[in-house]
């Protein structure tokens, strides 16, 4: 195995890990459990509402993770089901989970917005097409296992 390219995996992996690390960081400061953060997201990100099997593929969080996640909510009054196409369901935000929205994960949004403004829109466009490229081959190298 080639000794560079090993180093670049394992400061790659690092530095997945450190940005996982502070996702969690970030959680713990909004006092939430890191998978309610990630439920929420994905809703903010796709507006008030989003289809759970979304959640699924965006959290990239186990469906029983979420599942669990999405009933804390309910419990809570964040969150509420609604029956959407066959077996879908859609999660919604209440009123009340909107303003919890707006406390925390919408300060998430801020946070990486602010990130990315730190950055030009080339080093924005290069970061997306590498890290694409990346995970585009890694899925045809992961057919091989």
């Amino acid at each position: 195995m080639d000794t560079a390219l090993f180093n670049k995996l394992h400061k790659i992996n690092y530095l997945a890990a450190e940005l996982d690390a502070l996702y969690h960081q970030a959680a713990l400061k909004l006092g939430m459990p890191d998978s309610v953060m990630c439920v929420l997201y994905a809703i903010h990100d796709n507006g008030e509402k989003c289809l759970l099997s979304e959640i699924y593929k965006q959290s990239g969080v186990s469906r029983q993770t979420v599942n669990s996640a999405v009933r804390k909510l309910e419990r809570e009054g964040i969150v509420y089901l609604e029956k959407y196409k066959g077996r879908a369901k859609m999660v919604c935000l209440t009123d009340q989970g909107r303003q919890y929205a707006d406390r925390t994960i919408v300060r998430l949004f801020h946070a990486e917005i602010g990130t990315l403004e730190t950055w030009t829109s080339e080093e924005i466009d290069t970061h997306i097409a590498l890290t694409e490229k990346y995970i585009s081959a890694f899925k045809d190298q992961l057919k091989t296992l």
